[in-house]
């Protein structure tokens, strides 16, 4: 009888020195994608601007002091942002030695758009891409999406990343879609234009969900069941939020966004010495007949271990795949997904809500420099709620079912972004502490959502299943940077829609069947049944006599 990889490969024990290096190595390579993957809030920050008064206008600085309009902007009055009063007209009046105020209604002027351009605070920043390439008032729409063209690329990235790591192994996509990362981080420093920045962008997200994908499989499939199950849940997030809680820190200290981008994207030539201590999955090399290389890792990783491993590790037809099994997954495609009403409903519950889940995260990510107070610790709070999230929702993945725990930290992000609305605008430190909280729920059940959907499927669909959700979370993160930007017109507008759509998640998630402590199905027909649905004969079976011989 033939043995399975994990039985063949447990001489080597599951936690020795080979397995630690391994978690922490692969763990920290996901240390630049939390900073790089959010570098956008301080990269395109908008700082206070008004409306470029020449030098050389001919006014007198009684005139050139209320050239600016005042407008209310949210029960407040705020210079113009994007309004003058006319140039022409202010000289004429300032020529006559007419007074503003005594002499003229200055309200009553003529006012015209800002025709030499802007000019910017440097009290936070010296310099963002928004300062550069003037990136406001009719041309605030290209700020989020430079955001969405970087999520954009991680959805492309997705795409083809699984096959290039099917086709030429982890290893190399991990450390080639790194080098892509950092490459074209440099080459964004000297991007030209805003547009020159987005395709530079566009790529950057491309490399930076492909080595995060390449070194999530590596892990997993290199580590033993126990730490596989620490590194999945655990090492890649809480890796992922240190890099996360690093950006502000950079942020604070370079103020210019072009030495920012440099220093963000340095420290990716720091793997460069990691080729030669994370080795190939042994896993992959199988699959690909590669047996002699798959035995000299695991003989290193035994040596590495201080245990005497066999002369030989895999005796000739020992994990090979039937033939009823290997035509079996062949006869499964994305269709089945929505072949029976179940599966189809659990689909688009699952899409939907992972949807919503990528909506909030990554916007409440985005809006850390709108929040009242310093942005740069906004920013480090906003990460740091990151880690007591992961570890709470390793713990509930443990010890709680996951239509429940999903449920409640729906509930509590949805709940607390929600009464936001309701907090006096005076108590802005109550508005912000909702925030945080708020995130530290939806970023919970964002770390449970990937679990809860891989054991809710059958193994037949389990990997297109995953795959085809986390397209709703990929589609939310392109979206994302629009719920900020309702917040021009209005300041609570997203938290009220934020809110409201993680609420009902919070609803549906009830519906879809329990797993926890449930044996996972390996076939459709074993799926449990959506709450208000019938069961019933599937007709899949009486469409694939073949699957049930």
């Amino acid at each position: 009888m033939s043995r399975g990889y994990d039985e063949i490969t447990s001489f080597l024990g599951e936690w020795g020195p080979f397995q630690r290096a391994i978690f922490f190595l692969l763990s920290s390579s996901i240390i630049p994608n939390g900073f790089n993957g959010l570098s956008v809030v301080f990269l395109a920050d908008t700082p206070s601007h008004w409306c470029h008064i020449p030098t050389n206008a001919n006014i007198s600085d009684q005139w050139r002091n209320v050239s600016i309009p005042l407008e209310e902007v949210n029960g407040e009055l705020q210079y113009s942002k994007c309004r003058r009063y006319s140039l022409g007209a202010i000289r004429n009046l300032s020529a006559m030695n007419y007074l503003p105020g005594v002499d003229v209604n200055v309200t009553e002027i003529k006012q015209e758009r800002c025709l030499d351009g802007w000019e910017y605070s440097q009290e936070t920043y010296i310099s963002t891409i928004v300062t550069q390439w003037d990136l406001v008032c009719s041309n605030d729409w290209k700020i989020p999406l430079t955001s969405s063209v970087f999520y954009l690329g991680v959805l492309c990235g997705s795409f083809i990343s699984g096959q290039l790591s099917d086709r030429y192994g982890r290893k190399v996509v991990l450390f080639g879609t790194m080098a892509v990362q950092t490459c074209f981080s440099v080459i964004q420093v000297f991007a030209p234009n805003w547009g020159a920045f987005c395709v530079l962008f566009f790529i950057v997200g491309m490399g930076q969900i492909s080595n995060y994908v390449a070194a999530f499989v590596l892990g997993t499939e290199i580590l033993g069941k126990s730490a596989r199950v620490l590194y999945s849940t655990l090492g890649v997030c809480l890796f992922f939020a240190i890099g996360y809680m690093l950006l502000p820190l950079f942020a604070f200290c370079i103020r210019d966004w072009r030495m920012l981008q440099l220093a963000l994207s340095v420290p990716g030539f720091l793997y460069i010495p990691l080729w030669w201590f994370i080795p190939e999955s042994p896993r992959w090399l199988l699959s690909q007949g590669r047996v002699e290389e798959a035995e000299e890792i695991l003989q290193e990783a035994a040596r590495k271990n201080g245990i005497a491993a066999p002369t030989r590790i895999f005796e000739p037809g020992e994990l090979q795949v039937s033939d009823w099994a290997s035509k079996r997954k062949q006869s499964h495609s994305i269709l089945d997904l929505l072949r029976t009403k179940n599966i189809c409903t659990m689909t688009i519950m699952f899409f939907a809500v992972w949807m919503t889940v990528s909506v909030g995260y990554f916007a409440l990510s985005l809006n850390t420099p709108n929040l009242h107070g310093d942005p740069y610790l906004n920013c480090f709070f906003s990460a740091a709620t990151e880690v007591p999230a992961y570890v709470v929702a390793w713990l509930l993945l443990r010890w709680f079912p996951r239509r429940y725990s999903m449920s409640v930290t729906l509930f509590l992000g949805g709940v607390l972004l929600f009464f936001i609305h309701l907090v006096p605008p005076s108590l802005t430190m109550v508005s912000t502490a909702l925030e945080m909280v708020g995130k530290f729920g939806i970023t919970a059940a964002f770390s449970i959502v990937y679990v809860y959907t891989a054991e809710v499927y059958p193994t037949v669909v389990r990997n297109m299943a995953v795959g085809a959700c986390s397209m709703g979370s990929r589609l939310g993160s392109i979206i994302s940077p629009y719920f900020i930007y309702l917040g021009t017109y209005d300041k609570y507008l997203p938290y009220i829609l934020m809110g409201s759509l993680t609420i009902l998640s919070g609803v549906l998630i009830l519906l879809i069947p329990e797993s926890f402590r449930v044996p996972m199905p390996e076939t459709i027909d074993e799926m449990q049944i959506i709450k208000g649905l019938k069961p019933k004969m599937s007709s899949y079976n009486l469409q694939s006599p073949a699957e049930a011989e």
